[in-house]
């Protein structure tokens, strides 16, 4: 019964918790844009690295599901910016990620940063590779795929939250019947908000969540 107790205070606080995290989506993204420096560029390095999880979430909402999202500064000797290994897969089946990409993070121009999305030739081979020292040995930048049009368009508000998206329709998808998709992102120090969906010509979503944005807590920096 003590257990079956806790249980339940658990399960309360992680939906008032997702409840609150939501709230916070829709009232800081109206912020008014700021100026970006070149410190905010390591700031935002710094909040998207790291193992983060979407446990609690997936307790307090059966809408979502367990996700484990892993993401390891890459090529870190280099001056153009951030590249950032990600990994993204349900917590029972670690071992199959089913999303593998590499981000390059660079500042655009004084109120946008662009998070440009890479895919890589027969992903699987990197599968875990974040636990390394140096993932990702033997690929260059110049070997990877560009998503064109699937770049997320970050910019910061007067509270520091970083947030963006991909711009329109550019995105081009054709999962599960999708012709275009569409990512969300909000960036705090403890959690990324990410919501990715598809949609038909129509307009009409197709696939991803239907009840707002995936909230990732980091876990492990």
């Amino acid at each position: 019964m003590k257990n079956l107790f806790f249980f339940l205070l658990l399960l309360g606080s992680n939906i008032l918790w997702a409840q609150d995290a939501s709230q916070n989506v829709k009232v800081n993204i109206c912020h008014k844009k700021v100026n970006i420096h070149k410190k905010d560029l390591k700031i935002l390095g710094e909040r998207m690295s790291g193992m983060f999880s979407s446990e609690g979430q997936a307790v307090a909402d059966t809408h979502f599901f367990n996700i484990r999202l892993v993401m390891k500064p890459i090529w870190t000797e280099r001056k153009d910016g951030k590249w950032i290994y990600v990994e993204q897969a349900s917590a029972q089946k670690l071992e199959k990620p089913y999303r593998q990409r590499v981000y390059h993070v660079y500042k655009q121009d004084k109120k946008t940063i662009i998070s440009q999305v890479y895919e890589m030739n027969s992903p699987l081979r990197f599968a875990g590779d974040w636990e390394k020292l140096k993932p990702l040995q033997g690929l260059t930048p110049d070997s990877l795929i560009s998503r064109e049009g699937c770049a997320i368009h970050l910019h910061k508000n007067k509270d520091g939250l970083f947030y963006g998206s991909t711009p329109g329709k550019t995105c081009l998808s054709s999962l599960k019947g999708s012709v275009y998709a569409t990512s969300e992102a909000e960036i705090f120090d403890d959690r990324i908000l990410s919501w990715d969906r598809g949609f038909d010509a129509s307009d009409k979503q197709i696939w991803g969540s239907e009840n707002g944005s995936y909230i990732f807590v980091k876990i492990r920096k």
